[in-house]
């Protein structure tokens, strides 16, 4: 199984690169190849080492956390946990020193005095190392995702890490196959799949509301054009070079996450195949000429094959349900993500916020001239659907959690969440299984897209438990004793 995997990894190397092909046929010929190698695994379920999905690793009274990466995602991270019972920050590291030094600041006062890994490139190693570390939190540039949850994981710890967790198929398998042999949790750290209109819909979902999910949308639609294109926000211009020499969904993840849950995709039913497609760029090279006839720092970047502004990529279910996602980053769209679901007796539609719902109301198709279209719910009975259908954990800590800040409170609400589930020993919401899964849209629609919107296949990271797997329970009847101060 690994070497047709490592086949897959070749034969998609333009995940890695963007290649593009103007034949047709051969392009075809191609994805008939990869299909072929992805196929290959499904049938091998005796190389799965152990079924994550569900895991409950032994109660940690307290979690003793060391973070790597205090940039835009990071620094945050770490004043989060100050608010969460149960927890101890023991080490911190990040080649900046003045990031560690503005963060050991705002732990001054706390109980929090953690160790600094600040001097050499490989000092994350050390802190992974320690014994006084449950979890690792990892929050660097993309391409450092699976290497360090990797090594943290093999060094018996815990992992949450952020989004994408990984940036190729490979590298997705190297984290399942970890995670596995070490039955240590890796948790992608989706907060979107923590929203309050996501959780709202889930629990809906759950409930029966929605009758049968048969069709999703979600999407990161976000103007990041300026920050991409600074110089300080994203460290030695990281963001910028991923536009640059990859074209497909680079960002899947927000917009794959939360659908996944709705749909019990690893859980009930699995992602088939896909097809994607980018249109051109016309602004980011553009823009990279303007700057550098003011700036000679951006010469490097004008003439490279910069992403299309947008893509769509279309997914299939095992069981005929169907998802669009789609990638913007450089438009001038209003920030969304895209968030729809549309089930046999309801839709939710999240944005333009707070969100809508639409009930299927009595309908006599024989009698068309009496047929009443659905529409959304007026506020009010939005309101008393809410009341009736808010999940306890919203009503537990959602207001706090806004209070507290991160993306709306949805942060809050992860951190929280993932804290309390250590230390109850309770299946964390997303594992290792979610985080491969979503990642892989990335590389992925990637391939799709250089092969002219060729049919690509979905491996199946779980070797066929997706069929018995069960989804998390969220009514905190098990957990959920956890203090936010």
């Amino acid at each position: 199984m690994k070497n047709n995997r490592r086949d897959f990894l070749r034969l998609a190397g333009i995940a890695g690169i963007g290649l593009a092909s103007s034949d047709l046929m051969a392009g075809n010929a191609a994805a008939i190849q990869i299909n072929h190698s992805i196929a290959s695994q499904k049938s091998d379920k005796s190389t799965q080492q152990f079924n994550m999905s569900g895991y409950t690793a032994p109660k940690l009274e307290t979690v003793r956390i060391g973070y790597i990466g205090l940039g835009n995602r990071g620094s945050a991270a770490v004043i989060r946990m100050i608010h969460i019972e149960g927890t101890t920050i023991n080490a911190i590291c990040d080649l900046r020193r003045e990031k560690v030094d503005a963060i050991t600041k705002q732990l001054s006062g706390t109980i929090h005095n953690p160790a600094i890994y600040s001097e050499k490139e490989n000092d994350w190693k050390k802190l992974c190392e320690r014994d006084d570390i449950d979890l690792v939190y990892i929050a660097t540039p993309w391409h450092l995702h699976t290497p360090m949850a990797v090594y943290a994981m093999k060094c018996n710890k815990h992992v949450c890490v952020e989004v994408p967790a990984a940036l190729t198929i490979d590298e997705c398998w190297q984290l399942v196959e970890t995670s596995e042999s070490t039955r240590r949790h890796c948790m992608m750290l989706e907060n979107v799949c923590y929203g309050q209109f996501n959780l709202l819909t889930l629990n809906m979902v759950r409930q029966g509301l929605f009758g049968e999910v048969i069709h999703c949308e979600g999407a990161y639609i976000h103007d990041l054009m300026f920050g991409i294109f600074s110089k300080d926000k994203y460290s030695d211009m990281w963001r910028l070079k991923q536009n640059a020499h990859r074209n497909g969904n680079l960002y899947p993840t927000h917009g794959i996450g939360a659908i996944c849950q709705v749909m019990d995709i690893n859980r009930g039913d699995k992602l088939e195949y896909l097809v994607s497609m980018s249109g051109n760029d016309f602004m980011m090279e553009k823009y990279a000429r303007e700057l550098a006839e003011q700036d000679s720092f951006y010469k490097p970047y004008v003439g490279l094959p910069y992403r299309g502004n947008i893509n769509t990529t279309s997914i299939r279910t095992s069981k005929g349900k169907t998802i669009m996602l789609q990638h913007d980053v450089t438009t001038t769209r209003p920030k969304s993500l895209g968030y729809m679901v549309s089930g046999t007796k309801a839709t939710a539609l999240q944005f333009p916020e707070p969100g809508r719902i639409s009930l299927v109301k009595e309908k006599k198709i024989i009698e068309w001239q009496k047929y009443e279209e659905s529409g959304w719910l007026s506020d009010d009975e939005f309101k008393a659907l809410e009341e009736k259908y808010n999940p306890e954990i919203l009503k537990r800590i959602g207001e706090l959690a806004k209070e507290i800040g991160g993306h709306g409170g949805m942060d809050l609400l992860m951190d929280w969440r993932t804290i309390d589930c250590l230390r109850n020993g309770l299946p964390l919401d997303q594992d290792v299984y979610d985080a491969a899964l979503w990642s892989s849209i990335g590389p992925l629609s990637e391939c799709s897209a250089a092969y002219r919107s060729g049919v690509v296949d979905v491996p199946d990271f779980t070797r066929g438990f997706w069929k018995t797997n069960h989804f998390v329970d969220l009514s905190l009847e098990n957990g959920g004793n956890t203090k936010v101060k």
